[in-house]
């Protein structure tokens, strides 16, 4: 969570913005993202990273948040695009990025995503698996095109994260096993077809990592397998994609990384490793998301009803929930909470921020404090919802996703509109 600032009102500022103000004009849910902050993300990522080293690059992972005004911010702050469906690349190309900074993901590309990420002439795609590999070696035949591609390894890390963002280990269902036979047959084929070109290798451990311990373990069977390739195989390596999953602090006691937590030291291994080697040093990617937007957005409600249950707990309602952020019914994730519109009060009183969805699991915020002054009313704001609410968010129950709008210095506008009931219907027949 932000440090966050209160006015003379008595009133939750963001992005220069008075939160209720913005509630008033917008109404609520409403998701509100700090231009500025994304910004100021990307330039660090720059300093610390891209301009620190040579031949570098750092793609944004779009599923964090990918709006048409998002895309068109980081791209323009010089950062590549990490795709992971044909919707997604539409949109990219849609906010006009440059085909050749996206990579494409994806553990089950379709035969039609395939071809209409090679029509568009789309960087790089990080091929997953081996049907993978035989279907884009058969699109780009058709097509004559020679196609650029990472292979992703699955390093078998088991990262320190939530079981369900935990992406590296051996029983993922994402990237080629490590097992010899089984990758060499594959790096094989890709280094035979005349319509490949294999650049090199790509990992991700998880999401939400706190340390750079996992990224480290998964660089060192990395770098090995780069070392018996190259021996083995005559492959050599051009890149390498590192991934992302850097954590940010959504409530005390998590911490806020920094990107150089992670890049330094595996820049440090990996120049080690090419003079050891002997071998040319890699153009190296990196593909932060969540810690590019998540302390970004903020969502606004207003609450409705308060139960009380003396001696046991206090639900406090408020008009969004597991629509506009599955995140608790996913993983239990937490987050912090202020009534906007009292937010210079004291928070001394223990409650359950719930959703007005019909499921008992519709938790915003399992336990948090907030005034006790709380009321019917009231605005309600959610910290650190910039990364997978919105991109998450469902119609669950006909309830319409929320707008959204783009804050900087104070001054504010509409980037999404609010979804109506009659587009909750508009599809069908």
């Amino acid at each position: 969570m932000r440090e966050y600032r209160v006015n003379e009102q008595g009133h939750l500022v963001f992005g220069g913005c008075d939160t209720v103000e913005l509630a008033r004009e917008y109404g609520t849910p409403l998701y509100a993202v700090d231009e500025g902050y994304i910004v100021e993300r990307c330039r660090e990522i720059r300093n610390t990273f891209t301009d620190k080293y040579l031949n570098t690059r750092a793609a944004f992972a779009s599923k964090a948040l990918q709006t048409l005004d998002v895309i068109r911010i980081v791209t323009r702050e010089g950062m590549y695009l990490d795709t992971v469906s044909g919707g997604e690349i539409y949109a990219a190309l849609k906010a006009g990025t440059d085909p050749s900074k996206i990579l494409f993901h994806g553990n089950n590309k379709t035969e039609g995503e395939i071809l209409y990420a090679v029509r568009n002439n789309i960087g790089r795609f990080v091929v997953d698996n081996e049907y993978e590999l035989d279907m884009l070696e058969k699109a780009c035949s058709e097509l004559g095109r020679v196609q650029k591609i990472q292979l992703r390894i699955t390093p078998g890390v088991d990262s320190h994260t939530h079981s369900k963002i935990n992406t590296g280990r051996l029983d993922s269902k994402f990237g080629i096993s490590l097992e010899p036979e089984n990758r060499d047959r594959i790096i094989r084929k890709a280094m035979k077809s005349e319509h490949l070109d294999l650049m090199g290798f790509h990992f991700h451990v998880g999401s939400q990592l706190q340390s750079n311990e996992d990224h480290l373990m998964a660089l060192e069977i990395l770098l090995d397998l780069v070392r018996e390739v190259r021996g083995n195989l005559g492959l050599e390596v051009k890149e390498l994609n590192l991934g992302g999953g850097f954590g940010v602090r959504y409530v005390d006691g998590e911490e806020d990384t920094r990107v150089s937590d992670f890049t330094e030291p595996m820049m440090d291994a990996i120049r080690a490793f090419c003079v050891e080697e002997k071998m040319a040093m890699p153009v190296i990617y990196i593909e932060p998301g969540r810690w590019v937007v998540a302390n970004a957005g903020i969502t606004l409600y207003t609450v409705g009803s308060i139960k009380e249950i003396p001696g046991m707990k206090t639900y406090v309602a408020v008009d969004g929930g597991m629509p506009d952020n599955p995140r608790y019914i996913l993983y239990e994730a937490e987050y912090e909470a202020v009534v906007a519109n009292k937010a210079g009060l004291p928070a001394d009183k223990t409650v359950s921020i719930v959703g007005k969805c019909c499921e008992s699991g519709d938790i915003v915020v399992e336990q948090t404090n907030l005034t006790g002054k709380v009321e019917s009313g009231d605005v309600l704001c959610v910290f650190t919802t910039g990364a997978y609410n919105y991109t998450m968010a469902s119609n669950y129950n006909r309830l319409p996703r929320p707008a959204m709008v783009l804050l900087r210095e104070g001054e504010h506008r509409l980037s999404v509109r609010r979804e109506t009931w009659e587009d909750l219907v508009a599809r069908e027949l």
